[in-house]
Parts: structure tokens; C-alpha cells; sequence
């Protein structure tokens, strides 16, 4: 098996040195430069996923990605997740064809329903909608990436009728991926439209996500289709040693899922809480180089899975404090992931 990884932000908000958080306008351009070095570093992959906050203030992470491309030669580059529900698949589908173009053919999109619900209310959609408008626009999403002539009906937006949709891509479709979060109806979801299955782990053992791996590959059986690679996205943070790591990353953690839980339904992370999650049954991928390579290559195994993201950063880390983490991460763990792995 050929194993890959990335790297993953929300364009989380930094601070600096003394704990002032940064702008947003200096947030985006650190995670430029941050995207550029990743290749510089040996990674594969690097994704920006679409938020609408004030401590994630990326909402248009194809117009960074375009600024890495144009700095970069190797490195793939794509979305880390869109929601598409409140977009419109033809857009979604131009900005990654253009990025595609501007990339030489480097470009992926991974696709959600949207887990941050933020969006909704910013471009007027109803969360009573929520599902209808995820099945419509993967589905339609799905002939857009065949290249050709599109047509297609739905009720949540107007119809199109041999439809030429530009630009072209020069080598085929990109890759697009359906991130999940614990949803079996979308693992099937995702095999029936033919999209690769992208594992959303942010919390809990990691092992219990292997049977959606499992039906995946079922689901895709049956569905007249060839295997198709799975992904695990999860949070993390890697430094010196286990304890520099920790220090750095937690106190983070515990503010933003703060934050966020009355909107998630999260539970406020306690000490014991994030000590179980770090260890090696946990979600959480924090530590030194060492300790971070043997937990991805041990859920890489059991979860059967191809390509390993680490989604890098939490509001408050410092830009530097987060390209030491993509130095370590590429020049150590993905070495050593693969030496474990081999």
C-alpha cells in the first residue's frame, strides 16, 4: 500500500509571542507561507478547510491555496473540508478546476455536509435543509467531475441542460473526497457517487471508525466500483518532546472546544479528559515527533486506511510555534511512519 500525508488548518486565528492574537489579514498570509514550507518539509498534502469565524477566519481557503500554488511545484493542495450545502456545486467545482489549472494538476476537494453549521445563516440557507441539500449537491457535484456536458434536476437550485461547464481540467477529474464524522448513511454516500471516504476522528478511540472503513469497501462492492482510498483527518500538534507538545497545545484545546460546545454539543475537556485523548486510545495526535509517528502508523493499520492528515494548530498557537510543528512533522514523523509502516 502507497501511504500519504498532509497536513490540514481552518486557518486557525495566531497570537503572538506575548499572547495578543494577530489579525486576521496576518493569520492568512502565515498560513501561506505555512502551505509553501509544508512542501519544503517532504509533506504531501496540504488543505485549508472553510470556516466563518473569528477564531477561524478562512472563508475562501481556494484563494490561499491558489497564492501556495503559484510558490510551489509538488505539493498537492486542496480543501479541508467546504461545505458544500450552503455553496453552489458549479462554483465549488470552477474555484478547484482553477486551482487545478493554476496548480499544474495538483488540486483535491473534500466535501462535507458541514459539522460547523456557521455558514447557514451567513448565505441564508435553513438547517431543516440540511440533508436534502448535501445529497443534491454531491450528486450534481459528481457529474460536474466527469467533465462533459452536465444535466441534471434537483429543488435546490436550477436545473442545467447539457451543460458546458469550464474550465476544462487538463488530466481528468480531481480528487474528491466525502468527510465523514460518524455517519453511515454518509460512508454509503460517498461509494455510491464514487468519492473517496475522508474519516473525521476528533475525539473518542480511533479503532471504532474501522467499520465504516469495512463498509466503505462493502458499500462500494456493491456498487459496481473499484476500491477507493481512505483517509483519517484528525487534530494534533508536534514538538521537541511529549511534554513541550502538550503544554503548548492544551490549554488551546480546552479554550476553543470551550467555545464551540454549546454549539456541538462537545464536552468541556478536562486534564484527564485530554490525557486520555493524547494516549494512545485517543483522538488527539500531541507530542514529540516519536510518539505522533507510532500513533498514526498503529490507526493507519487498524482503520485501513492509506493517507494520514494531521489538522495542525489550534487559536492561539504562535506562527512559529506552528512551522516548527510542519518541520518536525515533515523532516521526522512521516519517516518515520513510513519506516514503521514498511
Amino acid at each position: 500500500m502507497t501511504y500519504t500525508f498532509g497536513l490540514d488548518t481552518f486557518g486557525d486565528r495566531n497570537s503572538a509571542a506575548d499572547g495578543q492574537p494577530l489579525s486576521h489579514a496576518q493569520t492568512i498570509r502565515n498560513v501561506a507561507e505555512e502551505g509553501v514550507f509544508a512542501e519544503q518539509a517532504g509533506v504531501d498534502f496540504f488543505g485549508i478547510g472553510e470556516h466563518h469565524t473569528e477564531y477561524f477566519p478562512m472563508p475562501a481557503g481556494d484563494v490561499v491555496l491558489a497564492s501556495i500554488a503559484a510558490r510551489t511545484e509538488h505539493i498537492r493542495l486542496g480543501s479541508a473540508v467546504t461545505v458544500l450545502s450552503s455553496d453552489d456545486p458549479v462554483r465549488v467545482y470552477q474555484r478547484y478546476a482553477t486551482l487545478d489549472a493554476i496548480s499544474g494538476g495538483r488540486a483535491e476537494v473534500i466535501l462535507g455536509r458541514g459539522s460547523s453549521i456557521e455558514s447557514f445563516p451567513l448565505f441564508g440557507y435553513d438547517l431543516a435543509d440540511y440533508e436534502e441539500l448535501f445529497e443534491e449537491k454531491a450528486t450534481l457535484f459528481a457529474e460536474l467531475v466527469k467533465g462533459g456536458p452536465v444535466t441534471w434536476a434537483g429543488q435546490t437550485r436550477a436545473p442545467l441542460i447539457g451543460q458546458d461547464v469550464v474550465p476544462h481540467t487538463e488530466s481528468g477529474p480531481f480528487p474528491v473526497w466525502i468527510g465523514v464524522g460518524g455517519n453511515p448513511q454518509s460512508v454509503i454516500r460517498a461509494a455510491r457517487l464514487g468519492f473517496s471516504l475522508a474519516l473525521a476522528i476528533i475525539g473518542g478511540p480511533p479503532s471504532r471508525f474501522a467499520a465504516y472503513s469495512q463498509l466503505f469497501q462493502r458499500a462500494l462492492e456493491k456498487f459496481g466500483r473499484p476500491p477507493l482510498p481512505v483517509m483519517v483527518h484528525s487534530p494534533g500538534h508536534v514538538a521537541a518532546t511529549d511534554e513541550q507538545a502538550k503544554a503548548e497545545f492544551w490549554p488551546r484545546w480546552r479554550d476553543i472546544i470551550t467555545v464551540m460546545a454549546p454549539e456541538r454539543g462537545f464536552a468541556i475537556p478536562t486534564g484527564e479528559s485530554f490525557d486520555a485523548e493524547t494516549g494512545p486510545d485517543g483522538a488527539l495526535y500531541v507530542g514529540s515527533p516519536e510518539t505522533v509517528a507510532q500513533k498514526i502508523a498503529a490507526n493507519l493499520r487498524i482503520l485501513g486506511a492509506s493517507r494520514f492528515d494531521l489538522k495542525y494548530g489550534m487559536p492561539g498557537l504562535t506562527h512559529e510555534q506552528l512551522m516548527t510543528n510542519i518541520d518536525l512533522y515533515g523532516r521526522k514523523v512521516i519517516p518515520r511512519v513510513r519506516a514503521l509502516l514498511a
